[in-house]
């Protein structure tokens, strides 16, 4: 440690709001260049390099190959499936200094693709998979958590490319189970949920979500074995009702009342006859959406139930790749018929405007709405009778207490990091690049892919959520970067000669081994030793006088003092454990 290149501190950084940022700088793991932009330390580096090493045997395992593309990409693969505009303002583009436009890869569908194309033309040559380990760029709006939301970031990101459809479901199942053998053996508590597809496109797709509560995914599981990202759950309707014999509509003067709260307590104190809920409003919530490549917003109308919120990643997942805004003032202004606090799907159809609404929003569901004027609302307004919808959307919240889509039972809601996701994506990119095999009866065949990634960066960040206490990391010895951290503890040159000696016994046992030689106090350099995580903590001191040495366990704390004869063959046992 007295020549390694690492600076601990004991202050957390200014900006860093959760434990593995806290504590990867702190240890000297990661240095902060730019927002969202960090320079791995040799620390760091030896942990990133372990989680890859995992990743990488497992992906050679189900017969993967490895290559390396690119980062600085062209534009025109990207024009031809769309996603130069799609991917908006979260793409690094650039000019070369002929004005020719490229970027940085956010992703490599295209690139893979396009490889396979030029160097496969039979069905002879199928199916193959592909990966590569490559650090990705996307200009997050809002990075954040020091490396688990970066700009730039390290990926696996792997292509299967198959003949069939049951074929790429063979490939789909191979990664999947790779991705299960590969958090399985970095120890971490992770979950398997469904997911949406979003800009990949594509039909089948789930993630893997280390639980943590820190974590940015919102899962929803069941008792019963459902689970999902929320985004991912979709709303049983309940069955419609008809129509006749339904009262008829009616506007009621509400004066004052522009929340759901408000109009309630209002209703509930005008004698109507009977008790309102929030469940019986039908709260309208006006946006505006812009399609990728063009300058025009349009506005949209989503109507959830007044008991639930409209869930702004739920609704965003739901208009992909579409850019969402709420209104403001200006936008308001411009559409008078818009009457806050009372707006209605009445107007909204006059104007053209288009209207989309919560599943349960059924025929023959009666709703207090807005009456579109200032202090009305109208009351027994009836789908598919007073209003006609034009569509549906999944954008009201999901709660605890809901019931899962498969009837399994009531959802339960958890937090988590999205370590990975495996996609079926079909045809989108080969369809883009006319990626076609010459079949056994010399007729073309589009091919199918898949697309699987994993967050090796991330990963980092994600362990270091599930594994630490309060005096610093707690590394899984898969990914520790060291076996055995020896601390000398003392200034005799006895000492200092002693724990030296049985480090380079350690070494030669094949273990890795962190001395701590440095001239500093034994309370700096255990308060190191606990902040930098290694497993096992190895205390020379001025036991060597009697022949023992002291061995904590980072992970129970717990500490027993062992014969320095026989200390070898004990500590590597530990490390192979």
């Amino acid at each position: 440690m007295s020549s390694l290149f690492l600076r601990t501190l004991r202050e957390d950084p200014a900006d860093a709001e959760v434990p593995s940022h806290k504590l990867l700088v702190r240890a000297g793991y990661v240095r902060r260049a730019a927002p969202g932009i960090y320079s791995w330390l040799p620390l760091g580096l030896k942990v990133l390099r372990a989680v890859e090493q995992v990743v990488r045997e497992e992906m050679d395992a189900i017969g993967a190959q490895e290559i390396h593309l690119p980062a600085l990409l062209p534009r025109e693969p990207y024009e031809a499936t769309g996603r130069w505009t799609e991917y908006g303002p979260n793409l690094f583009r650039l000019k070369d200094r002929k004005g020719a436009d490229y970027l940085l890869g956010p992703t490599h569908e295209e690139l893979f693709t396009q490889l396979v194309k030029g160097e496969y033309s039979s069905y002879k040559d199928y199916p193959v998979m592909l990966y590569q380990i490559q650090n990705k760029y996307r200009d997050e709006a809002r990075p954040r958590a020091g490396i688990l939301r970066g700009r730039e970031f390290l990926m696996k990101d792997s292509y299967s490319f198959d003949l069939t459809d049951e074929g790429l479901s063979e490939s789909y199942r191979k990664h999947r189970a790779a991705y299960i053998r590969i958090f399985d053996r970095l120890g971490l508590d992770y979950v398997v949920v469904a997911a949406t597809s979003g800009a990949m496109g594509g039909s089948a797709s789930e993630e893997f979500l280390a639980v943590t509560p820190t974590g940015e995914d919102t899962f929803v599981q069941s008792p019963g074995g459902y689970a999902a990202n929320v985004e991912a759950v979709t709303t049983t309707p309940p069955p419609a009702i008809p129509l006749d014999g339904l009262p008829e509509a009616q506007v009621h003067h509400t004066p004052n009342t522009p929340t759901i709260e408000s109009l309630v307590s209002f209703l509930n104190g005008a004698g109507l006859g009977r008790t309102f809920t929030a469940a019986d409003t039908l709260k309208n919530v006006l946006l505006k959406t812009r399609q990728p490549g063009t300058a025009e917003w349009t506005l949209l109308g989503v109507g959830v139930p007044g008991d639930r919120e409209v869930d702004m990643k739920r609704l965003e997942a739901a208009l992909e790749p579409a850019e969402v805004a709420l209104l403001d003032e200006a936008d308001f202004a411009k559409n008078p018929f818009l009457v806050k606090g009372y707006i209605g799907p009445v107007a909204l159809a006059a104007n053209g405007v288009r209207y989309l609404v919560d599943p349960r929003v059924v025929t023959g569901t009666a709703w207090v709405t807005g009456a579109d004027k200032p202090d009305h609302h109208v009351v027994d307004l009836v789908a598919g009778r007073d209003f006609t919808p034009d569509g549906t959307i999944e954008a009201a919240e999901v709660r605890e207490g809901d019931e899962a889509p498969d009837g399994s039972g009531p959802l339960v809601a958890a937090r988590g990091i999205e370590i990975g996701h495996v996609f079926q994506l079909g045809r989108k990119y080969a369809d883009a690049a006319q990626l076609d095999a010459l079949g056994p009866d010399s007729k073309p065949v589009r091919i199918t892919m898949g697309s699987y990634g994993i967050g090796v960066s991330r990963l980092v960040a994600a362990i270091a959520e599930q594994n630490f206490d309060d005096s610093g990391l707690v590394w899984p010895r898969a990914v520790t970067p060291f076996d055995v951290h020896v601390v000398v503890a003392g200034k005799s040159e006895e000492i200092a000669a002693g724990g030296a000696s049985l480090a380079a016994d350690l070494e030669a046992a094949g273990l890795s081994v962190l001395l701590d030689d440095r001239k500093a106090s034994p309370g700096v350099k255990f308060a190191d030793a606990e902040l930098i995580g290694v497993p096992t903590i190895v205390v020379a001191g001025r036991g060597l006088a009697n022949g023992v040495i002291e061995v904590k366990d980072r992970r129970s704390g717990e500490r027993v003092e062992i014969p320095l004869d026989g200390a070898v063959e004990h500590l590597e046992a530990l490390a192979r454990s």
